[in-house]
């Protein structure tokens, strides 16, 4: 009984300490311009995953392109796919009835 007691703490103590390795440095602070319906939690994960989908037909659409033209550069590839997922997202996110402040903005 004793030693599953302290496997438990232990578990919970690892996962705490996992959970401070999570990296919200550049995540955006969500305001709400609206009446919002998500909470910012909410709707930053649902527009991420409609970031992380246009990010890959963006690079999808690239390389048939590619195929076309016979024209490969990794650095527009690269630069066109985040491009896509960020206009995604301001855009998903706008629609969720918030803007995204960045402490640190990139473009």
């Amino acid at each position: 009984m004793r030693t599953g007691t302290v496997g438990v703490v232990g578990l919970v103590a690892v996962m705490a300490a996992l959970a401070g390795c999570v990296d919200r440095a550049n995540a955006p602070v969500l305001v709400a311009v609206a009446s919002p319906v998500n909470p910012p939690g909410v709707a930053h994960s649902l527009c991420m995953s409609d970031a992380n989908a246009m990010y890959d037909e963006s690079n999808k659409q690239y390389d048939l392109r590619a195929q076309l033209t016979g024209h490969r550069d990794p650095v527009e590839r690269e630069t066109n796919a985040s491009s896509a997922a960020h206009r995604q997202y301001v855009s998903c996110i706008a629609g969720q009835g918030y803007r995204p402040l960045y402490a640190y903005q990139e473009r």
